[in-house]
């Protein structure tokens, strides 16, 4: 049987080759590794699934990001991904898992809205995230505008227009 634990009780080695496994070699140049930048991912909604033996098969990293807007306020997000599940492992319901995990703690916690980059009909139908909100965001490289998703925890505004990109204001 599987268990979520804290993403930071695994390896870092372990975790880039399940990064690598899922998403391949290029993984780095991608649109979501732009936006969230050089900063460290968030612990406290960051999950991990380990099988019976402790062998990482799933993770899930949170970043926290920022949309600056024109006028140079920033607004921040709590970017939710990648979600990544050994390609041996996927159908068993482990990424659902580790959303319900870290929509709990962000909702626990009341943090800032959380983003994505994602399919919105699945992400949309079971935790209620939307592009509705997202029209005016830009992005450091391509995305298809409907895939920016966001979802507010505690009932902030999300949306505005501006550029996504790391909030360097928060640390891990």
């Amino acid at each position: 049987m599987s268990m979520i634990v804290p993403l930071e009780s695994q390896r870092p080695d372990a975790i880039e080759r399940l990064l690598d496994d899922a998403f391949g070699m290029d993984r780095h140049g991608r649109t979501a590794y732009l936006i969230r930048g050089a900063v460290a991912w968030i612990p406290a909604l960051s999950f991990a699934v380990v099988d019976d033996d402790g062998t990482l098969i799933g993770s899930l990293q949170s970043w926290p990001v920022a949309l600056t807007q024109p006028d140079g306020t920033r607004s921040p997000y709590i970017m939710v991904g990648p979600v990544a599940v050994d390609p041996a492992h996927q159908g068993g319901g482990h990424g659902r898992a580790m959303m319900d995990a870290v929509v709990a703690a962000a909702k626990a916690q009341g943090t800032a809205p959380l983003m994505m980059i994602g399919d919105p009909e699945y992400y949309g139908r079971f935790w209620g995230f939307s592009a509705e909100d997202t029209s005016g965001w830009c992005a450091p490289g391509p995305v298809e505008q409907r895939r920016l998703l966001a979802l507010s925890v505690d009932g902030r505004a999300v949306g505005g227009t501006g550029m996504l990109g790391p909030d360097i204001r928060v640390t891990a």
